[in-house]
């Protein structure tokens, strides 16, 4: 990917099929069926590509257990089956993991196991490995700091974990490969119409301060939490329909609390679900599920969150977290669909995708998931092409390969505490279309979330890199090491 060559094909040419405003999990997945079927296709991205949600999840790539408990058994097997296909398509980014969930009472073992063996059967030929009841001692091998008070033994199932954003790089640079064209830090400003339907939009390069018209068939509105603004941009009396639900998450050292399995609470004291997942060489414990009325663009945990995940955290694991303990933290928004008015629980909402096409033809999909993006993108490809009278083509990417332009390290790693070397930073500096030190430090390495002191040790010296590589000015570099100083945030005490 050359950013500035795209720029220069965004400006030349001006008729597309299908354009996809939003650049995480849902625009990415559907700019990917669009080009993959040979619409000409083009998505933008007002900052960088997973910037939001799509970089702050609990890297799960999952049905969906708890699911089965409110009966919802055709969301559980659709993304049973989305899992499956990324197993075959991304394999060098999503890999099988084994789950724990403990039992404390002698009922509970049979209770979790029959259904999750109904979790795999709806898997099908799609399936991992086959759940199993464990005793005591089997489930202290998997997890040696699960409190042992109590405890009965476990069950053990098998789901999927990923690294979230890499796959959104990965899925931008197969779009490109794909002939179609996506582009960061370009913001849709406005949307324009022509006989009451909607024919495209006036962008703007947040780098170069340039405008951009783009004519297009169709226009997609794929922003997650931001969807309203997009909808409002169609039409200043729509309604919104996005109720946002906060996820936070802390990030340990694997030394801190060593497992060969992931955990998994079904129901704290206060009825959420609570993981400890390996990933990375670390642990990511999480996760809550607040209810927020302002969507930011950069949101942070809540000191109240940390609090809840790290008092569960010590009731079920033998461990005494202290403040130094904790590498780092973060928060997503979930963007939940709400076609109700008044106030309730966002655990209550539905995960599942919702498609609109307003009277003068904008495609909105929202909701959904990271594991379903795939059928989320085919899905709303196909009502695009019946709304803008496109060519219907079949969909390809259940079989399509995921490209990476990520090289394995050549040289020693650039910090002790992080797995990431030179000849990585520069290649992603080079065809990955960074243009911030967050870029690079928290999505096309995930530096920031393994370790944050870490990462703004080793700040200077990218800024560096993207100096000699030419994609910042030398005069830049300061403001862009205090900025990201800034975003990076702090973690609060605990």
């Amino acid at each position: 990917m050359n950013r500035e060559k795209g720029l220069d094909r965004l400006a030349s040419e001006k008729d597309w099929d299908i354009l996809i405003i939003g650049g995480g999990a849902t625009g990415l997945g559907a700019a990917l069926d669009a080009a993959s079927r040979g619409h000409r296709t083009v998505l933008l991205e007002r900052g960088d590509f997973a910037q939001g949600t799509s970089s702050r999840s609990t890297k799960l790539v999952h049905g969906g257990v708890r699911y089965l408990k409110q009966g919802n058994i055709s969301l559980v097997k659709g993304a049973l089956r989305e899992r499956g296909l990324l197993f075959q398509n991304a394999p060098h980014l999503v890999n099988p993991l084994p789950f724990i969930i403990p039992s404390h009472h002698w009922w509970e073992g049979p209770y979790f196991a029959t259904g999750l063996k109904l979790y795999d059967w709806l898997a099908g030929d799609l399936g991992i490995e086959d759940t199993k009841l464990l005793g005591k001692e089997s489930t202290l091998e998997e997890i040696p700091k699960l409190r042992s008070e109590k405890l009965k033994g476990g069950v053990k199932y098998w789901d999927g974990q990923f690294d979230d954003a890499r796959l959104a790089v990965d899925f931008a640079t197969t779009i490109w490969k794909q002939d179609g064209l996506a582009l960061n830090y370009v913001e849709v400003k406005e949307l324009f119409k022509e006989n009451g339907r909607i024919s495209g939009a006036i962008s703007v390069d947040s780098r170069n301060g340039k405008t951009y018209q783009i004519n297009a068939k169709c226009v997609i509105n794929a922003t997650g939490v931001f969807s309203d603004s997009i909808r409002k941009l169609d039409n200043q009396e729509a309604q919104n329909i996005i109720k946002a639900s906060q996820g936070a998450h802390i990030v340990l050292d694997r030394d801190q609390l060593p497992m060969n399995s992931a955990l998994i609470v079904p129901k704290t004291t206060d009825g959420r679900v609570l993981f400890a997942i390996p990933w990375h060489n670390r642990i990511i414990v999480g996760t809550t599920d607040t209810p927020v009325d302002s969507i930011e663009q950069n949101p942070q945990p809540f000191p109240e969150e940390i609090g809840f995940i790290v008092e569960n955290a010590q009731n079920y694991l033998d461990v005494n977290l202290k403040q130094d303990d904790i590498k780092s933290v973060y928060a997503g928004l979930r963007p939940l669909v709400s076609l109700k008015s008044g106030k309730g629980s966002t655990a209550q909402l539905s995960r599942d995708h919702y498609i609109e096409i307003s009277e003068s033809g904008l495609v909105s999909i929202a909701g959904g998931k990271w594991t379903t993006y795939r059928k989320m993108g085919e899905d709303v490809v196909n009502r695009a092409e019946i709304s803008a009278n496109l060519d219907s083509r079949p969909c390809v990417t259940k079989n399509l390969p995921i490209n990476t332009s990520q090289p394995k390290p050549q040289d020693k790693s650039l910090h002790p505490a992080l797995p990431y070397s030179k000849n990585q930073i520069e290649a992603s500096i080079e065809s990955e279309m960074p243009l911030t030190l967050e870029d690079v430090l928290s999505r096309r390495t995930r530096a920031q979330v393994l370790d944050l002191a870490a990462a703004k040790e080793i700040a200077p010296f990218i800024a560096d890199l993207m100096v000699g590589k030419g994609v910042l000015a030398e005069s830049e570099k300061a403001a862009h090491l205090a900025e990201f100083d800034k975003k990076a945030g702090i973690i609060p005490i605990i």
